[in-house]
């Protein structure tokens, strides 16, 4: 053999022969995988118009993100106003959902809905809460263009009512401050238009409870101390336990998340309702209000309560059947907001 083909090769020398090793390979580089992109068409809901159409959207790109990329083109429709559906007269599609985990092909066609003009959730609740408390204070104090010159700037003479305004100022305070300090909002913002709706049922009950409790002619319970002590008890009991519901609620996501998960009773006992209901906040909620009504007695703060239990036991029950739909070990003995009942 060639001494130079030998050379050539790796050798060893060993006295005075050399020994032929297998030639050296080179580690071959792996071929990369090539990325199928999806092409995203985006129509209008109503019309059908097409309003955009997005090349090389990545499998994994969220429905969020794709909100963002039809945002650059329509600069007035924010994220937040947009609804993107798979059919125009079918479900929201989620700002988490993935594209490729769709029922879609790579050339995806979704539609879009507008829904207007958004406001941050955390505006909406700190403008309903602040009007109650404000306006019920201005009865309270019995300003002049209320119950007239003669009563102006007057107190009241029974102790239930300065107790009565204390409650409701402490009431709508702590809202005010959970909204601040202790909810997480999966959802960020609701309908502008809505804000108006809502601070009429918030504001205009508040005006026409503290117009009757604090007028000069309001008189206290049938049943005297007795009554407002057990009132008092029932409403604060309620108070501490919706407190504790919504403590509880919040630890469920991790700040950022929108991470769903079952709630259960922590070592808390105001928690332990969760073993009966899936919304003790609303119970506890709808608690306080009796109790404010039997500390009061007075009409139309019993039919705040009453209107109140009503929209919160549909959302209850609209919370609930999520609750079943998404989780299949749901405890089934839970009901909405009664235990057992409703």
């Amino acid at each position: 053999m060639d001494r130079s083909m030998l050379l050539s090769s790796p050798t060893i020398l060993l006295g005075n022969e050399f020994i032929l090793q297998a030639p050296l390979r080179r580690p071959q580089r792996k071929s990369k995988k090539a990325c199928v992109f999806f092409e995203v068409e985006i129509l209008d809901a109503r019309t059908k118009e097409k309003l955009c159409f997005l090349e090389k959207v990545e499998p994994n790109a969220t429905i969020g993100e794709i909100k963002a990329m039809f945002h650059k083109i329509h600069t007035h429709w924010y994220p937040a106003r947009q609804s993107i559906r798979l059919d125009p007269k079918g479900a929201m599609l989620k700002d988490e959902d993935i594209l490729q985990n769709l029922p879609v092909g790579t050339t995806a066609t979704l539609y879009f809905k507008d829904l207007g003009a958004q406001i941050g959730w955390v505006t909406v609740f700190l403008t309903e809460y602040a009007g109650p408390l404000l306006i019920y204070l201005l009865f309270y104090f019995r300003l002049p263009f209320i119950y007239g010159n003669k009563h102006a700037f007057t107190s009241s003479p029974y102790s239930v009512v300065h107790l009565a305004c204390a409650c409701h100022s402490f009431h709508y305070i702590k809202r005010l401050l959970e909204t601040l300090f202790v909810h997480r909002f999966s959802h960020g913002t609701m309908p502008f238009r809505n804000i108006f709706k809502n601070c009429t049922y918030y504001w205009g009950f508040a005006a026409w409870l503290a117009y009757y409790i604090n007028h000069p002619l309001y008189t206290p319970p049938a049943y005297g101390d007795k009554q407002v002590k057990l009132a008092l008890v029932l409403f604060l009991f309620c108070q501490m336990g919706n407190f504790s519901i919504h403590v509880a609620l919040r630890n469920l996501r991790p700040p950022g998340s929108k991470t769903r998960r079952i709630p259960l009773p922590t070592k808390n006992p105001f928690t332990w309702l969760f073993i009966f209901v899936s919304c003790p906040n609303y119970t506890y909620e709808v608690g306080s209000w009796i109790g404010f009504t039997l500390m009061t007695q007075c009409l139309p703060v019993g039919l705040f309560s009453l209107v109140g239990f009503i929209q919160m036991t549909i959302w209850a029950k609209g919370k609930h059947r999520s609750y079943m739909k998404d989780f299949r070990d749901y405890p089934p003995l839970r009901s909405a907001i009664i235990p057992f009942l409703l």
